[in-house]
């Protein structure tokens, strides 16, 4: 299981523009690097990343071998009721991850 981070606001008024971050450690390796025996190492990255808003998918990120080790994802979405938000990244070799936050609209 890997260490993520997810930082969603407290609470948030009705029809308000929050910002969501998230990020999760991973190597992502690209499978095109040479490891210490010469032989390339086998390509482990995530390839996706979806969130949801109470059900409904409010954001998707396709990830390819150039993304960086540990990717960091930031989004907006408008705020318009109290519900789970629930993360998830897929990858390679059967990689998946989903966390959830709950964003209270007041």
């Amino acid at each position: 299981m890997a260490r993520t981070l997810i930082n969603v606001p407290k609470s948030a008024g009705a029809g308000e523009i929050v910002t969501i971050k998230t990020l999760i450690s991973h190597p992502m390796e690209t499978g095109f690097r040479p490891g210490a025996d010469g032989r390339i190492r086998p390509r482990d990255i995530i390839t996706e990343f979806t969130c949801l808003y109470d059900g409904e998918t409010v954001f998707r990120a396709e990830l390819f071998p150039a993304t960086a080790a540990n990717p960091y994802l930031t989004f907006t979405l408008r705020a318009t009721r109290t519900g789970p938000l629930t993360f998830t990244w897929r990858g390679d070799n059967g990689f998946t991850q989903t966390e959830t936050a709950t964003l209270t609209v007041t």
